[in-house]
């Protein structure tokens, strides 16, 4: 199929990365649609691991090009530490393997500082954002107070537009949280000379891919945060800053809907959270705690410990159907290899009433998880490459886990490096 859309389809941190990075060998183009450099997608390619936050994970890929669309809120100055990162570990950046949108927003210092005395100031009320700046750069955006990478590259359109934006930033600084005034031409010298770096690999993003994708290439659009996180759809205001399912797509790439051929869901053999917000199925003891230390759940950008949980069939039964996905993808199976007893939130409860639809629009806390168990197993199963030679009870987990859910899995993760892969008819 010439367009595939691979989001994750719970809370974040399925395992985006290492299965973007697989499908990627057989795309043309790999594209960004929303997020920015709060997030990170983690790849182990040949013993060595490499954490990317704004690129797409097909730069690891010869031949590939990677876009980062207009939907993005980059940092300039995370970019291009990013960028050279890869340079001093001999991944090839250029402006032909790395495109990046006009249109995609700039998150400024004075957004990182907005976002980090917003959390201070709300105590107990905080959302457990990254602090990276992405809310109130989002929040500008929605304003039209915002500025665009396009604007870095023009002098005089640059210092117009950020002269207005400081003017309002530095008087909630100083008036409401005491804090110093940034000054403009400081600022000015940064981001403009950031965007003279950046200069060679800006264009058009969204009219490169469509005409890319008429003339037969293949496209491969990435997610970064989970559906769960959804601007519009997830657990608000728990959330991130924008749409990150196939919804996000048409907006944040300037590619038609109607375009996108395939849709496939990625979701762990369990579940996690970072940050704040509701978390219906997570294990507050021992069996929580075990699956965090086997799975090394910290966060790939923050090093924030991951809450983690059992698999949530409600939330993921809901993230699939509201992107249309055709098939799950299932990381992380072997995580589980040496639990007893596994389990599954099938349902929710409220007030005793069994509700199997999420509910997406009403606080979740109102909800407790109906859980049914499952008999795990004791092998290693990291080696395994073919569904047979998993353990019974691994592929009855499976198969009970594709019923509740109503997706066939399409392929399985048993291990962090894009070797560790069960195909099952993707």
């Amino acid at each position: 199929m010439p367009s595939i859309s691979v989001f994750g389809a719970q809370w974040g941190d399925e395992g985006k990365g290492k299965i973007i990075d697989l499908l990627s060998r057989d795309v043309d183009f790999v594209v960004r649609y929303q997020g920015g450099a709060n997030a990170g997608h983690t790849v182990i390619v040949g013993g060595e691991k490499y954490v990317l936050h704004l690129i797409p994970s097909g730069i690891l890929h010869k031949g590939r090009v990677n876009v980062i669309g207009n939907g993005l809120a980059v940092d300039p100055l995370a970019l291009m530490e990013e960028i050279q990162g890869l340079c001093e570990r001999g991944v090839q950046v250029t402006g032909e393997n790395l495109r990046l949108s006009r249109g995609a927003h700039v998150i400024f210092q004075h957004h990182r500082r907005a976002d980090q005395l917003a959390e201070r100031w709300l105590g107990e009320g905080r959302i457990g954002t990254t602090g990276r700046g992405m809310g109130p750069c989002y929040a500008d955006k929605a304003a039209r107070t915002g500025l665009r990478i396009g604007d870095l590259l023009e002098a005089d359109r640059c210092r117009t537009r950020l002269q207005a934006a400081l003017a309002e930033k530095n008087a909630l600084f100083e008036k409401v949280h005491g804090e110093e005034a940034l000054d403009l031409d400081t600022q000015l010298d940064i981001y403009m000379g950031l965007g003279d770096q950046l200069r060679p690999f800006v264009g058009d993003t969204g009219a490169e891919v469509r005409r890319a994708y008429d003339e037969g290439k293949s496209v491969l659009f990435e997610g970064a945060q989970g559906v769960m996180l959804d601007i519009d759809h997830g657990t608000y205001p728990f959330v991130t800053s924008s749409n990150t399912g196939t919804g996000g797509v048409p907006a944040g790439a300037a590619f038609p809907a109607q375009n996108i051929d395939r849709a496939i869901g990625i979701a762990k053999a369990y579940c996690t959270r970072v940050g704040e917000g509701p978390f219906p199925s997570e294990d507050h003891g021992a069996e929580g705690q075990a699956i965090r230390e086997a799975g090394c759940e910290y966060g790939a950008t923050t090093g924030r410990p991951r809450r983690c949980g059992w698999f949530d069939a409600v939330a993921v039964r809901y993230a699939l159907e509201l992107n249309g996905a055709e098939s799950l993808v299932m990381t992380n199976l072997d995580v589980l290899s040496g639990f007893p007893e596994l389990r599954a939130a099938v349902a929710y409860d409220c007030d005793g009433e069994r509700l199997e639809d999420f509910p997406a629009f009403t606080p979740l806390e109102r909800f407790s998880p109906i859980f049914e168990s499952h008999p795990g197993w004791t092998e290693d199963i990291t080696g395994v490459r073919e569904f047979a030679d998993l353990p019974p009870a691994a592929q009855s987990y499976v198969t009970w886990i594709e019923e509740i859910v109503g997706r066939p899995i399409s392929m399985l993760s048993v291990g962090p490096s894009r070797e560790q892969i069960i195909p099952r008819g993707l």
